[in-house]
């Protein structure tokens, strides 16, 4: 999906500038040599006040650009809608023009050509939710280099001067990884059913799963498969799982294929079922509460990645495009580049009657979620 801009080439917007630069100059010279009336009330342009370059050296209303390299869930598209939502409020209100999206399953060299198309489209800014943490760093460059403000979501990536606007996924891991581990008392057989081998957040995830098991010498990792953040595949790798370890105690999976997992544990029915690393995912829990219906030994715990993080990265992008710095101490984590966003929440056992009340009328693929507010966004700024 490319939503089309017609703003202004910046090329255009600078020669203007350069030309208005000049001619305040000259006109100074002219009254510090007498040569205009010093009483004379000052000229006023016929453009709005804020077409004027904002501190941070583009113009409003700015224009900003999306890349996602990879559509195959709903919590992208979500993203995306999120993102829409955002934008129309700075709209609204004079800041930004139509955001141009770039959205297509694309490897690296795809997600590459995304964002020099959007560098040939002039645009302030733009907003990656990047298919590699280090491979796209020379494009990156490309962007910065040409004065455009570059914000990852969703994963860090280690371009020096983009700005992770993220959640602390390997935080977010140990959050149910912990769950896990204190559930089985310390010892059990395991398995672990990851998302897309090498990517960013992925291994993020795995990361936390590992530090946290490498306290529990007692907990065997029977398996370690990869289901693509695909429910379907999560399905089969879990039947297949299923077949061949009979005493799987727990399992710990994230995002869209916990659903698979679980439905994959649900039609093979085993004597002893595993407790599952869940999902806060609508169809998650929808299933959830029907099996709980039957089986009070079911449990389950998912933490809420929220797709809203892409338009907080938005905001944080507007503030940077107004000229404001960050506070000291805001960037942060592996590469020092990083804004952390709260990790909105998590469902357990004891808070699931509350949070799945919120989103039982949703559609199956909604994700809870959690964004950063206006007022948020600036009080990472000095």
């Amino acid at each position: 999906m490319v939503i089309r801009n017609e703003a202004p080439a910046h090329s255009a917007r600078r020669s203007f500038f350069s030309f208005t630069t000049l001619l305040v100059l000259f006109t100074f010279v002219l009254a510090a040599c007498g040569g205009a009336d010093s009483t004379a009330a000052p000229a006023t342009g016929g453009a709005d006040s804020t077409a004027a370059p904002a501190a941070g050296g583009a113009s409003k209303p700015f224009t900003i650009g999306i890349s996602n390299g990879f559509v195959g869930s709903e919590w992208r598209t979500q993203m995306l809608s999120e993102l829409q939502r955002v934008n129309a409020e700075y709209k609204a209100a004079g800041l930004t023009t139509d955001l141009i999206v770039e959205s297509a399953d694309v490897d690296v060299q795809g997600q590459t050509q995304q964002i020099r198309n959007l560098i040939n489209r002039d645009v302030d800014a733009i907003i990656i939710n990047p298919n590699s943490q280090t491979a796209l760093n020379s494009v990156i460059q490309e962007a910065t280099d040409a004065g455009i403000v570059v914000i990852a979501v969703d994963q860090e990536i280690s371009a020096p001067k983009a700005v992770n606007v993220v959640i602390d996924q390997t935080a977010w891991a140990r959050m149910s990884a912990q769950w896990m581990a204190d559930s089985l008392g310390g010892k059990g057989e395991i398995v672990i059913i990851n998302g897309i081998a090498g990517h960013p957040a992925n291994e993020a995830r795995y990361n936390g799963v590992k530090e946290v098991l490498s306290k529990y010498p007692d907990i065997k990792v029977l398996n370690v498969g990869n289901a693509n953040w695909d429910q379907a595949t999560g399905q089969q790798v879990m039947s297949n799982l299923l077949a061949s370890q009979p005493n799987i105690d727990a399992v710990w999976t994230q995002d869209g294929m916990a659903q698979g997992v679980l439905q994959a544990v649900q039609t093979a029915n085993p004597a002893k079922w595993p407790l599952i690393v869940g999902e806060a995912r609508a169809g998650y829990m929808q299933l959830w509460n029907t099996i709980a219906g039957t089986r009070s030994d079911f449990t389950s715990y998912g933490v809420i990645n929220p797709p809203g993080v892409g338009a907080s990265g938005l905001r944080v992008a507007v503030e940077l495009l107004q000229g404001r710095q960050f506070k000291d101490g805001t960037l942060v984590g592996p590469y020092g580049n990083s804004v952390y966003v709260p990790i909105p929440g998590f469902v357990s056992q004891d808070n699931f009657a509350a949070e799945f009340a919120k989103i039982k009328d949703q559609p199956a693929s909604y994700v809870m979620d959690g964004m950063i507010s206006e007022a948020e966004a600036k009080a990472y700024f000095k």
